[in-house]
């Protein structure tokens, strides 16, 4: 299945488009060498890799092979869970912000709190339930829309939490195994830096290493008109969007639905 896969993505592809004469060739698109050329692998491994021959090809054969053939991402998912039998690692994104149905998305869920975040844990988008019950974000420049900014630096944040220290130890092991499946080491270094300079408590949370997993969950929040308010949050992955997490936090009682209402003025459905 890999072989015909490979060999149809270069047979779609223009040589014209790549600098190589298009004349004389008796099928459409690149040939194989051509595409081993753009991958840099030999033509023998490559032309092995659509005879189904020379065993599994590596990650970074796949890897190179996927920007070889200009594959889109979900293409690229496609070549590598027909060669290794798994999606490959999330690739970092600096902050694209999100689609505009996306967006809708977001606003769909009203009156649930929900937001869209990156493997770094920034706030790229979010619904007026969020802004309501959560943080405002809307108002604080983008670089100022860390969670873990909130959880550490921000008084009202702590404030809101019935158990902070439990709650600031969940994040930073949860954030630890978001950057590193990510890859984004390079790209959070900053922020711990920072984080450790401004807050002792983050610092030696960091320096415990721990790693926690995130799925879903009980949050409790003292939120400053409404009082006590529980939600069941769910951690969602971003179709398309590897490095992207919609979580949504859903009241946990009726009552906790009622006082979101009255403050959202928006109706819960079902």
């Amino acid at each position: 299945m890999l072989g015909a896969y490979l060999k149809d993505r270069r047979a779609k592809l223009d040589p014209a488009a790549f600098g190589f004469p298009s004349e004389r060739r008796r099928t459409a698109g690149l040939r194989r060498e051509e595409v081993a050329q753009r991958a840099h692998i030999s033509s023998t491994w490559y032309t092995w890799l659509e005879q189904g021959r020379g065993g599994a090809p590596s990650a970074d054969v796949l890897e190179r092979i996927a920007q070889a053939l200009m594959l889109t991402e979900v293409e690229r998912e496609h070549l590598f869970l027909l060669g290794l039998g798994r999606p490959p690692d999330v690739r970092y994104r600096k902050d694209e912000g999100v689609t505009p149905r996306l967006q809708r998305v977001l606003d769909a869920l009203e009156p649930s709190p929900a937001l869209i975040r990156t493997a770094t844990w920034d706030v790229v988008a979010w619904n007026r339930a969020a802004t309501v019950m959560l943080t405002d974000y809307g108002s604080l420049p983008p670089e100022q829309r860390n969670i873990l900014r909130f959880i550490f630096l921000d008084p009202r944040v702590r404030a809101a939490q019935y158990d902070w220290e439990s709650v600031a130890r969940f994040v930073v092991g949860a954030f630890r195994v978001d950057a590193a499946r990510a890859g984004a080491a390079a790209e959070v270094e900053p922020l711990v830096d920072e984080l450790c300079r401004l807050s002792p408590e983050f610092k030696a949370m960091w320096r415990d290493n721990d790693v926690r997993s995130h799925g879903e969950g009980v949050k409790h929040i003292r939120h400053p008109v409404l009082g006590p308010i529980a939600f069941e949050y769910s951690a969602f992955a971003v179709d398309g969007r590897p490095d992207l997490s919609m979580v949504v936090y859903n009241p946990a009682t009726p009552a906790d639905a009622e006082k979101i209402r009255s403050l959202t003025g928006v109706a819960f459905k079902g």
